[in-house]
């Protein structure tokens, strides 16, 4: 895909590469990774670096029960995205494996003034889930406990004189608060992982935010 013009930061690569992300994040790099080429080839360049070092190492032995282990960790994760993605809705493979389907097989909770959001993993401190924003609409302004990463699946939104549409990923840590605004014309709907609870600016959405547990 192409037009994509804010990338997945190169730590983040690596760590996908290296299998040390949260299952959380690593559904948002495996999906952003299906539709962008650039991140694909950026990818491939790590994962054979890892390679590289690897065979330098010397051999160590191993538990007799690590392949089993290995295997089944392998079936818990998203699939790791070697080709672009295929047109059959907004989902990119990664993404409808974890969601049973398309954008009308997800289960959405109301958040109030029509935003929705679906929660798909829960797991080491971080998670992952589908946003709803209506056209035109803006998030609560917040800040972050620590990262946030952001993939736009559908419509685009604008946070301060950025403009982040499909494909595009936004990355936020503790030096940001923001507030983004879907752009008007369309519904937005975005991918999240966080690994800490956002810093809501305003007292109403930190009432609910006990509630909806973002």
């Amino acid at each position: 895909m192409t037009g994509i013009t804010h990338h997945i930061p190169d730590d983040l690569l690596m760590g996908y590469a290296a299998g040390s992300l949260p299952p959380a994040f690593d559904l948002v790099v495996a999906t952003h990774v299906s539709l962008s080429d650039d991140a694909r080839a950026r990818l491939a360049g790590y994962e054979e670096l890892g390679g590289v070092v690897l065979s330098d190492l010397e051999e160590a032995r191993i538990a007799e029960d690590s392949l089993e282990r290995t295997l089944a960790r392998i079936s818990g994760e998203p699939r790791r995205a070697a080709r672009p993605e295929v047109s059959r809705g907004i989902f990119p493979e990664p993404l409808r494996k974890v969601v049973g389907g398309d954008e009308d097989a997800v289960k959405w909770r109301g958040l109030g003034m029509g935003a929705k959001q679906c929660v798909l993993q829960s797991d080491d401190g971080a998670s992952a889930r589908l946003l709803f924003i209506p056209a035109g609409q803006a998030m609560p302004e917040h800040g972050h406990g620590g990262m946030e990463l952001t993939l736009v699946l559908k419509g685009a939104y604008s946070d301060g004189d950025k403009r982040f549409s499909r494909g595009d990923v936004e990355f936020a840590d503790e030096d940001l608060d923001h507030m983004p605004v879907a752009e008007p014309g369309e519904d937005c709907i975005c991918l999240v992982a966080t690994d800490s609870r956002l810093r809501f600016k305003g007292w109403l959405p930190r009432i609910a935010q006990r509630f909806i547990g973002i």
